[in-house]
Order: structure tokens, then sequence, then C-alpha cells
């Protein structure tokens, strides 16, 4: 187990996750559906993020693809997500509402392509512990998030969420910098 690596990878789910900046997409499907179940929405996300730590890298080979081009393509999508948190635009279409607590928040919400992308980007640098536990600790803060949104939307108010997107996003593009370097140059042509 590494700290730094643990702290990293979790501030990078965190980033793509985004739970924080969907604080009012949360509230919108409470409204449309009646109720989310958070325990569900969390449970759920943790099981696609972990099976697919595990599987993504062994249905990428039975495709033909290494997991460092698939970390630099990742990378391109992880640089869209921050572009949309940064600039408050929307490159990706949004998923018709359906089941709450599964579809849409859990997945694609939770657990969507920016997150696998970012897990198997993660995984192509880190320990698969440390990948883990930054996975489990995200959950914890979604379902305590998902819990608690509409409290956490009165306190930080429309601006206040809208400076923390912000300010993730770059951090998203930086990491995104980060990894199409670190991978563009492992892949062998």
């Amino acid at each position: 187990m590494n700290l730094k690596e643990i702290l990293t990878a979790s501030m990078v789910l965190f980033a793509v996750i985004d739970i924080v900046g969907s604080i009012p997409i949360v509230i919108s499907l409470r409204e449309k559906a009646g109720h989310i179940q958070s325990e569900k929405a969390s449970l759920v996300a943790a099981i696609i993020m972990i099976a697919f730590l595990f599987l993504g890298e062994k249905i990428l080979a039975l495709i033909g693809i290494d997991v460092n081009s698939f970390a630099v393509a990742g990378s391109f999508v992880i640089f869209f997500l921050a572009l949309e948190m940064i600039l408050g635009i929307t490159l990706f279409k949004e998923e018709a509402l359906e089941v709450a607590s599964i579809v849409p928040l859990a997945f694609p919400g939770i657990a969507g392509a920016g997150t696998m992308t970012s897990l198997l980007s993660l995984r192509a640098e880190y320990d698969l512990i440390n990948i883990i536990i930054a996975i489990l600790i995200n959950i914890l803060i979604v379902y305590i998030i998902l819990k608690s949104s509409s409290r956490l939307e009165r306190i930080l108010g429309k601006q206040g969420i809208n400076i923390i997107r912000k300010v993730f996003g770059i951090v998203l593009l930086a990491i995104a910098v980060k990894l199409f370097a670190t991978n563009v140059a492992k892949i062998v042509v």
C-alpha cells in the first residue's frame, strides 16, 4: 500500500465521478423518481467499478488492445470531461431517465465511461490494492453526498457547486495531460 498512490487515485476518481458537481442532477432525479436509494446506487457502482478493474484488461486483451493504448484513449475522454466541467458545456449525450438509483445514477453516472477509462489508466500506473482502496473511499464519499445532497445544495448554493466543479475540472485536465504523456511513451508500435 502506498498512501501517495491511494490519494492520487482517489482524487482522480473523485474528479471523474464529480459527485459534488452532480448534486443538481441527483436532486432532479430525486424529484422525478420520488426517491433515490443511496445504498443501492453506491453498492452497484462499487461492484461495476471493481469488476471492470479486474476484467477490463482481459476484455481489452481479448480484442487486442493494450492498457497503455486504452489509457491514451482514456486521457482524451478525461480531457473532454474536464472541458465540460471548466467551460460549463455538454459534449456527451445524457442518458434518458429510467430507474434512478441504478440507471442513470450508478451507471453511467457514477461508474460511467470516464470512470472506467480512469480505472484502466490508473491500473497502468498504480498497484491494484491502492486503486481498490481509492474506489472504496470514493464510494463512501458518493454515499454520504447522495444521502445529504439536498442539504449540501442549500449550504453550497449554485455558485459554490459551480466553483467546485470548475476547480475539479482543472485538476482533471492536468491528470489527462499526465496520463497521455506517461502512456504515449509506453505504446509499442
